[in-house]
């Protein structure tokens, strides 16, 4: 062990650094059930903190609740600047994740599936905040937390046996604003791609119908059915057991609405040259389209195909190879809301919702010339490409958070 650190029950940390159960360093006070049968003596409306404001990490207070109590009782829940707010039930994985009060609304109590846990004087709210997420957390309401079919939930007085590392307080409090940076970048980032995401929708409704047109492009859109755009074929073969079978890249119909959007960017399952064989072998420029689905809302959902290498689409898969359009373009479109809607008018079944090639040629389009189709596509995946960079970039964040959790909550790393 390297010196200057002791082994605990939380894991190696330094040796000043103390572990005590969260009951010895905080107080952890219950809420008040809502009852709109008692009518309360010297009644007061306040605002009311229920499970669902208090998420991972982090308070959603988008809709809040209002209860009627005594001014007797305001003073017994009220919910305090600096209170971290846990709730009693929920995820397992997330049982237990704290959220900080800042006074956001007052007078504000808390309900009773929602512990307030008000840290004394050797304990900072925002560190036991981050603390709450680390790997011995989990650990410890992973086997405190009494679960059920699908949900946990933790008693108060188990949760005050959770234990803490208890670094002095100008340590605390130098590694919660560390990891209050990182959070501040990733709320950014959070921020930034959900705007991005907004503009995207908002090109797809402008561009794809028509109402904005790019600069240089004029002239009448032409109506015509999806089957004088090209030829259909359909897909085949391609078992879920045989799904990994091998090195040639396949589209099964489930994946069209679990992992593709719009367009393929990278495929999920590989088949063997003896599977593919009874499989249908794509071209690109290819447009795909999920023949059976659950509703038929997402009936027949679209991916273009525009890689240019050796694949192949399983059964389920209606296939339409068009010819004068670009299929990146289709791609878009076939998933807008007038599409879509003329889709599910052509879903057959309730179990399982089938379209079929004769019912999807039917649908009637709406297209540019081939040159403005290319041009619209263009920026759109210009923009996809954008969103994407983001999300990565978010996602290396998230990921060196979680690392610099790991050094600064063990001692590993030492800030002062």
């Amino acid at each position: 062990m390297k010196p200057g650190y002791k082994q605990t029950e939380v894991g190696v940390i330094p040796e000043e650094w103390e572990v005590r159960p969260l009951s010895l360093v905080a107080e952890i006070r219950g809420g008040i059930a809502k009852n709109s049968n008692v009518e309360p003596a010297d009644p007061i409306s306040v605002h009311y903190l229920r499970v669902a404001n208090v998420q991972d990490g982090y308070l959603d207070l988008a809709e809040m609740s209002k209860i009627q109590l005594s001014r007797h009782d305001l003073n017994r829940y009220r919910v305090l600047p600096g209170d971290v707010l846990m709730n009693e039930g929920g995820d397992l994985d997330k049982l237990g994740r704290g959220a900080i009060w800042n006074g956001e609304f007052n007078p504000c109590v808390n309900q009773n599936h929602v512990f307030v846990v008000r840290c004394k004087s050797v304990l900072l709210p925002e560190y036991l905040n981050v603390w709450t997420a680390t790997k011995s957390s989990r650990r410890f309401f992973l086997f405190a937390g009494k679960q059920t079919t699908n949900l946990a939930s933790i008693s108060k007085s188990s949760l005050g046996e959770l234990p803490v590392a208890v670094p002095a307080l100008p340590e605390q409090r130098a590694i919660a604003a560390a990891l209050s940076d990182v959070d501040a970048l990733l709320g950014g980032l959070e921020r930034l791609i959900a705007k991005k995401r907004d503009l995207k929708q908002a090109a797809i409704q402008q561009l794809l119908t028509g109402q904005t047109r790019l600069p240089g492009f004029s002239g009448e859109w032409e109506e015509k059915r999806l089957g004088d755009v090209g030829i259909f074929l359909k897909g085949s073969g391609v078992r879920k057991d045989e799904a990994q079978s091998g090195g040639l890249p396949c589209v099964r119909y489930g994946e069209i609405y679990t992992h593709h959007n719009d367009y393929i960017k990278q495929f999920n399952s590989w088949i063997s040259v003896e599977v593919a064989a009874s499989a249908t072998r794509l071209k690109q420029g290819d447009l795909l389209f999920a023949g059976s689905g659950e509703t038929k809302e997402e009936i027949g959902k679209c991916v273009a195909f525009v890689n240019n290498c050796e694949a192949y689409a399983g059964g389920d898969t209606v296939i339409l190879r068009p010819a004068g359009a670009n299929s990146m373009f289709m791609g878009y479109y076939c998933n807008t809301a007038p599409i879509n809607a003329q889709k599910a008018s052509k879903g057959q079944g309730d179990a399982v919702v089938h379209i079929s090639a004769a019912a999807l040629s039917s649908i009637m389009v709406i297209l540019p010339s081939l040159p403005e189709q290319t041009a619209i596509a263009t920026v759109l995946s210009d923009m996809d490409a954008e969103l994407a960079a983001l999300e990565a970039r978010r996602d290396k964040t998230r990921a060196l958070k979680q690392a610099m959790m790991q050094e600064l909550l063990t001692g590993r790393i030492r800030l002062l």
